[in-house]
């Protein structure tokens, strides 16, 4: 029997608007949907027969090995309800196969990376388990190469290669969350910002949520993460000031009062118009709130002088880095309708 042998003739409903791994992964039900009783099945996956079972209620139609997309068809398929939009049996356009639409399950941990796209994470094939992440209320337990991850509230899934996968901070949470290699955490955390899928503060939410940040090789490898979040950040801000034709501010200074106390460090000041730019690299560990109030009152009390301050998050210089331009742009010209600001001291930082 190959890939492409069809089921019993006693089959209700044709295979032919499947997509091609659905019709070598298939559960009990869809079975039974298709004319084949639950004898057939057992008979077909009897020891020498032409199926095989997967994963409890998912079959897979040839004898071989499963390629990495039946194996992840399959664990989704044990973890998940299909259904369409609707939530009705699939009624696909003429010609075009039927998707599946997978509720309450999604790929996530080391897996998840692979289809993100990182070179740091293992191929799938090698991998033993695959993690699959589902609401906290699910009564399924981990069997096979399905290694179910449970959350309060799941995540909005997002596709690669054709399956919901987590978001890639999340799913870097549930990878860490099973790594004790340091080198292996650190290199999936920079690849994550390297490779522009995520800021650091989103990364190191979701390890804080998942109460990560006790173990040593895990905060180790967060400073690292932190330190190269904030130099690519300051790269992309001397990028926007040169591309979009900003005039050149001095760059890393502390500013004090003459004699006065020191009132923080700023990324970028234009001391003619008294505007300031600072990078939002704030990365919550324990206490948010606590965070942006210390940035709340830098902020007010260099405005209280007569100072603006522009602040600019990583994601948003990475993403619409013109539209930024343009916002410090325009303080620049508003400048000459402020009232003078107060002299300050400017220190390099």
């Amino acid at each position: 029997m190959n890939h492409n042998t069809p089921l019993p003739q006693a089959a209700a409903r044709p295979l032919r608007h499947l997509s091609e791994v659905q019709r070598r992964v298939l559960t009990t039900a869809q079975l039974r949907s298709h004319g084949v009783s639950p004898a057939e099945t057992n008979e077909q996956c009897r020891s020498g027969g032409s199926w095989q079972q997967l994963l409890p209620g998912v079959y897979l139609l040839h004898p071989g090995p499963p390629t990495s997309e039946e194996r992840l068809h399959a664990v989704l398929l044990y973890a998940a309800r299909e259904v369409t939009e609707s939530g009705v049996p699939a009624q696909p356009e003429p010609g075009q196969p039927h998707r599946p639409v997978y509720r309450e399950a999604m790929i996530t941990g080391l897996a998840a990376l692979t289809l993100h796209g990182f070179t740091s994470a293992p191929p799938l094939l090698s991998l033993d388990r695959i993690d699959v992440l589902v609401p906290r209320l699910r009564r399924l337990r981990s069997t096979g190469c399905a290694h179910v991850l449970r959350a309060a509230s799941l995540p909005a899934p997002e596709e690669a290669t054709g399956v919901p996968v987590a978001p890639v901070p999340r799913a870097l949470a549930d990878a860490v969350s099973q790594l004790t290699d340091a080198g292996a955490v650190r290199r999936l955390l920079s690849e994550a910002v390297r490779g522009g899928h995520c800021e650091p503060a989103s990364i190191v939410r979701e390890l804080n949520n998942a109460k990560l940040l006790s173990r040593p090789h895990v905060v180790d490898a967060v400073d690292s993460l932190l330190a190269e979040g904030r130099a690519i950040a300051e790269d992309r801000l001397y990028t926007m000031v040169r591309e979009f034709g900003l005039p050149d501010p001095v760059w890393n200074v502390d500013l004090r009062l003459p004699g006065g106390p020191h009132l923080g460090g700023l990324d970028a000041y234009w001391p003619e118009q008294a505007v300031a730019v600072e990078l939002d690299t704030r990365a919550p560990r324990q206490d948010e709130d606590a965070l942006w109030s210390e940035y709340a009152r830098k902020r007010e009390h260099l405005e209280r002088l007569g100072i603006t301050v522009v602040y600019i998050t990583p994601k948003k210089l990475r993403d619409g880095m013109e539209q930024q331009a343009a916002v410090v742009r325009t303080a620049l010209m508003a400048s000459g309708d402020r009232d003078p600001a107060a002299y300050v001291v400017v220190l390099p930082r």
